[in-house]
This record gives C-alpha cells, sequence and structure tokens, in this order.
C-alpha cells in the first residue's frame, strides 16, 4: 500500500519568505532608556528598524504604556472586591432563582437593587482609574 507524504521541505519554500535569525543588541541602563524615550510608546523593535532603514512610524501600532490612569482609584475599587463576597453571593443568588427558593419580597427587591447600585459604583470607579469616562453606560 502506497502512502502519500507531502514534501513539506517544498512546501515550506513555496510560500512566504522565511524571517532571518533575530538580532541581539546589548545597551546600558542609560541607552535603553534613550532609546524608550526616543520611540515615545513605539515598540523598540519597531522603532530602531524604522530609523535604520528609513521607515514611517505612523503606521507603527503603539502600545498604551500607561493604562492605569488614577491608581488611587484602582486601589479602592481592589480593596472593595477584596472585602466584599461578590462572587459567592451572586452564586448564592443564581442558586436560588434556578431553585425556585429566592422569595420575592420587597426587601428582597431593594436588597438586590442596592447590590446592583454597589456593582456599579465599583465599575464606575475602575472606569475612572483606567481613565476612562466612568458614567453610566
Amino acid at each position: 500500500m502506497m502512502t502519500l507524504r507531502p514534501d513539506f521541505n517544498k512546501i515550506a519554500g513555496s510560500g512566504k519568505k522565511k524571517r532571518e535569525a533575530p538580532f541581539s543588541l546589548r545597551l546600558t541602563f542609560e541607552e535603553r532608556a534613550r532609546l524608550e524615550a526616543a520611540a515615545n510608546g513605539v515598540p523598540l523593535g519597531a522603532y530602531i528598524k524604522a530609523v535604520l532603514f528609513e521607515g514611517d512610524l505612523s503606521q507603527v501600532r503603539r502600545r498604551n504604556t500607561r493604562p492605569v490612569e488614577d491608581h488611587k482609584a484602582l486601589g479602592r475599587v481592589l480593596a472593595s472586591l477584596g472585602q466584599s463576597r461578590l462572587s459567592n453571593n451572586l452564586n448564592q443568588l443564581a442558586r436560588a432563582v434556578n431553585t425556585g427558593s429566592l422569595p420575592v419580597t420587597p426587601e428582597t427587591e431593594n436588597e438586590l437593587k442596592n447590590a446592583c447600585r454597589e456593582v456599579m459604583a465599583l465599575r464606575g470607579e475602575l472606569l475612572r482609574a483606567l481613565g476612562r469616562d466612568g458614567g453610566p453606560s
């Protein structure tokens, strides 16, 4: 019985041009800091290639080098989440709803509304910490 086996060497050679091995460059801390400052958020590899080969940096995707705008607001959110039993409570509510054992009284409804307000407040704090609007959506 004859099995057809593809020639992987031919297939690999017929496609895209393979990249060469990476080039390594050792820098001092000061040199790297200067390079990162000059790159202004552009990945270093892309910046070095653009400078060396007179490329266009306008098409390079910049990374977000400072995603957290307000560290205090982020700390408040994390502290609130750490002190809450939010995931456990939500799980218990979901179980009670699924089994039909959650009585819908005015007190239960108020508790659920309060929980929703607290979750929305945490969401707003988190959005503010990340430099976003933080208002209701």
